[in-house]
């Protein structure tokens, strides 16, 4: 088939690379030139594991173009797919100005025969916009389908090529057939492919990501229970998530979610209700409970310190908002990093993927360090915020000679409390009972 993917974002850039995968032709379209510019030299705007190969090789195989020639991408091509920025407006609710400009912008040179799909995570009833958009510009029906997208940072393109299941919104049996042949190579395991109406598939995409983001609330306010009352969220987890009626997914604690999705589609969700007379109770909560976790750290490290900030050193592992992405928005990190400058303390930083793009939130406010060791010279303290895999296995003894200070606070909760301490560290982390070498420091709640 021929596609034109107009966004060349995380989402834009996934999809139309697995679909060129797939033995379709797919031009990428975006007003970036820049962008373009680089993505046609195999240079990618994004981290994301495995994603830099297939854009190379469907591009040598002549099967994924990029361009910035809006009119003669749809021209050319049956399926459009609309994957361009929703980002949050001030009230929370989706900020839909960029896809309205696109639609207006295609509708001139769509073929008669053309569906448009949305894989922007849009509000309900924007597939309706876009259909009756459409229906006054051309004066005709143009079929619109909602396809929404359940791509994983850092594992996006796994979670295309092998999917729990793809979700299509349409009007009408014949666009669903066009949809299932596209996707039919990546359903060979017999995943199900799920039709319903474009509202129902609209919303599925803002449930799902409101529903693993109470998961996560959940467990971290239970971990911060937990602290208070000496108990240990590890166990506790362990006792709930063998019940098949919970499971372990997204049951562990930390310093809260971040990201390009989970926040905003909860407080877009919210928005949606509000707007229809309802009081999201829940999402509400949810939203307050993870900017508070993204706090915890920084409580933490005020207990423990009081206001002897001012000049200290600190290592700070992870920025990203989780790992295998450069991905900072909302990264947990920046709020622990803002009150670190805040207060004067010094802040060497190391992220494998997303040291540049926080460069450009702090400039030369931080020391940006090439590896995680260096990070740690003459730190009084070291805190994690996300957890990359070089983090898990470090060499305590080289940690405790390159610190002056023998203190770790882990907000992702790597180690074991009592092989820290045996080391000789003070050991700080999520839900858990806190271990100091001397019991006559101040210590944070739960220790």
């Amino acid at each position: 088939m021929k596609i034109a993917m107009i966004g060349t974002g995380y989402v834009g850039l996934v999809t139309g690379t697995c679909f060129a995968d797939s033995g379709n032709d797919v031009v990428c379209v975006d007003i970036d030139e820049a962008k373009i510019a680089a993505l046609r030299e195999g240079k990618m705007p994004i981290y994301e594991p495995g994603l830099s190969e297939l854009v190379l090789s469907n591009a040598a195989a002549g099967r994924l173009t990029f361009t910035t020639d809006l009119a003669s991408a749809v021209s050319a091509c049956r399926i459009i797919y609309l994957a361009v920025g929703t980002p949050p407006a001030a009230d929370g609710s989706a900020d839909l100005t960029a896809l309205k400009t696109v639609v207006d912008h295609i509708a001139p040179h769509l073929t008669a025969d053309a569906i448009v799909v949305t894989k922007s995570t849009v509000p309900v009833g924007t597939n309706q916009y876009i259909f009756e958009r459409l229906q006054d510009v051309l004066g005709r029906e143009v079929d619109v389908a909602s396809n929404p997208e359940f791509l994983k940072e850092g594992a996006a393109i796994d979670d295309f090529m092998k999917p729990d299941r793809i979700v299509v919104g349409v009007r009408r049996g014949e666009v669903a057939e066009a949809l299932e042949e596209l996707y039919r190579p990546f359903l060979r395991t017999d995943r199900p492919f799920l039709v319903m109406s474009p509202q129902s598939a609209e919303l599925t995409k803002y449930v799902a990501n409101a529903l693993l983001s109470t998961k996560i609330s959940f467990i971290n306010e239970m971990a911060n229970l937990c602290e208070r009352m000496n108990g240990d969220i590890n166990d506790v987890r362990r006792g709930i998530g063998h019940d098949q009626r919970i499971g372990f997914a997204f049951l562990f604690p930390g310093v809260g979610y971040g990201g390009s999705c989970f926040p905003k589609d909860v407080r877009a969700l919210a928005s949606m209700a509000r707007q229809l007379g309802m009081e999201p109770r829940i999402m509400d909560a949810v939203d307050q409970v993870n900017d508070q976790q993204k706090t915890v750290l920084v409580e933490k490290i005020r207990q423990f310190f009081g206001d002897q900030i001012g000049g200290k050193r600190f290592a700070v592992w992870g920025l990203a908002f989780k790992p295998r992405t450069d991905d900072i928005r909302e990264a947990p990190a920046l709020t622990l990093l803002d009150y670190l400058l805040e207060q004067g303390a010094i802040a060497q930083v190391h992220d494998p993927e997303a040291t540049e793009n926080v460069r450009v939130r702090y400039g030369n406010r931080l020391i940006y360090c090439e590896s995680a060791m260096d990070a740690l010279n003459g730190a009084e303290a070291l805190a994690i915020n996300t957890e990359w895999k070089a983090y898990h296995n470090p060499d305590f003894d080289e940690v405790k000679t390159r610190m002056n200070g023998h203190v770790i606070f882990d907000g992702r909760n790597l180690y074991e409390p009592q092989r820290l301490l045996k080391r000789g560290f003070s050991y700080f982390s999520i839900g858990r009972p806190a271990v100091c070498i001397s019991r006559t420091q101040a210590s944070p709640v739960g220790s």
